[in-house]
């Protein structure tokens, strides 16, 4: 599996709405290496953030407008829209990583292991010179209260030991998964609808 997900995250091998993801992580790697000299955070995110919006000016991605009369609700992450009866869109600029390379990674890895609830990306968006992602993904209704310990018995069995919390680490594949609580969780049906992921990925990852 880990090979697998090297693969993927390298953008060699093909994951459910893949390609843009993978297109725009190949982009900003490319012009890595310059801004790699400026370690300051936020430097170093504002130059990724112009870099970003050049790819999506080249390849005809900008969303010019969104359809604020069908927001739904918002976190500190991102901002969250009805699209239609099956689908959601949501704005995410980013915040909880390091770098949109890491951002870009955890919606393969989502998209890998959850592939009912992948995600889409569609273009960005920019207000206020915030440049978010938007992203689609299938609309989940809760039809009774996610039972955390069935989440952690489900992760368990995929290899993820709980660490603390929420909080999820798979040693065998160098990957994280955090912040699984019963509104990024939820239920339909019966059946446990990961729809709000963080993934992150350790350096022992990219070990040969």
């Amino acid at each position: 599996m880990k090979y697998e997900l090297q693969l993927i995250i390298s953008g060699k091998s093909k994951v459910k709405h893949g390609a843009i993801i993978q297109a725009a992580t190949r982009y900003l790697s490319r012009s890595k290496s310059s801004s790699e000299m400026a370690k300051e955070f936020k430097h170093f995110k504002k130059q990724e953030a112009k870099t970003l919006e050049k790819f999506a000016t080249e390849n005809n991605l900008w969303i010019l407008d969104i359809n604020i009369e069908n927001y739904v609700s918002e976190g500190a992450e991102q901002k969250v829209y009805l699209k239609d009866g099956k689908n959601v869109i949501k704005l995410n600029d980013s915040i909880y990583y390091n770098s949109w390379i890491d951002y870009f990674n955890n919606l393969l890895l989502n998209n890998y292991f959850f592939p009912d609830t992948a995600y889409n990306l569609l273009g960005f968006y920019k207000n206020q010179d915030i440049i978010y992602a938007v992203v689609e993904q299938s609309f989940v209704k809760a039809t009774e209260k996610t039972d955390l310990e069935l989440v952690k018995k489900f992760m368990f069995s995929n290899g993820f030991l709980n660490t603390k919390n929420n909080d999820y680490y798979n040693p065998d594949i160098g990957i994280i998964l955090e912040d699984l609580h019963d509104e990024n969780v939820l239920t339909e049906n019966g059946v446990l609808k990961f729809i709000d992921t963080v993934f992150y990925v350790k350096d022992v990852f990219y070990e040969k």
